[in-house]
């Protein structure tokens, strides 16, 4: 089965919004990881009227704040497959991730990261960004997304 999920590059000015992940869902509940820096990300859900709402859903989710503009979703999108003993916990044997370009237009201090998932949050230059994501898959996809200025929003 393929997970059908999005995903937010948020913009601000010339920085990006990481989020740093502490947990992950298994068919069993939340199991905690190591922790990792990455781009808001999750599920859609069957009660997501669309991809533009359910990355809506998660920014509020895992900010605590809905000072998101949505400007653009790719037509790209980010896929893999899990390793064999994730996929058992996840249920899941690959992921097929639908990409957007969001701008905030709030304050560092309206960020309050609402779900359990999430312990900390930070604003990082694209150099940074290519240092911290830890997903090859995430990581190639700024990277090409981003050489060919396709992260630019209104300032």
């Amino acid at each position: 089965m393929i997970r059908q999920a999005v995903g937010a590059i948020v913009k601000v000015k010339a920085k990006y919004l990481l989020v740093h992940k502490v947990k992950i869902n298994t068919k069993e509940g939340k199991k905690n990881i190591s922790g990792l820096w990455d781009f808001i990300k999750g599920g859609v859900k069957e009660k997501d009227q669309s991809l533009q709402e359910a990355i809506l859903r998660e920014l509020k989710e895992e900010t605590g704040t809905n000072l998101f503009e949505v400007e653009k979703e790719y037509s790209r999108k980010i896929e893999f497959d899990f390793p064999r003993d994730v996929a058992e916990e996840i249920g899941y044997r690959s992921q097929l991730t639908t990409m957007f370009l969001v701008s905030f237009y709030g304050e560092l201090s309206d960020i309050c990261p609402q779900d359990d998932e999430i312990d900390n949050f930070g604003l990082f230059t694209k150099e940074e960004v290519l240092n911290m994501v830890s997903h090859s898959e995430t990581k190639k996809y700024f990277i090409d997304t981003c050489e060919k200025g396709k992260y630019t929003s209104r300032e």
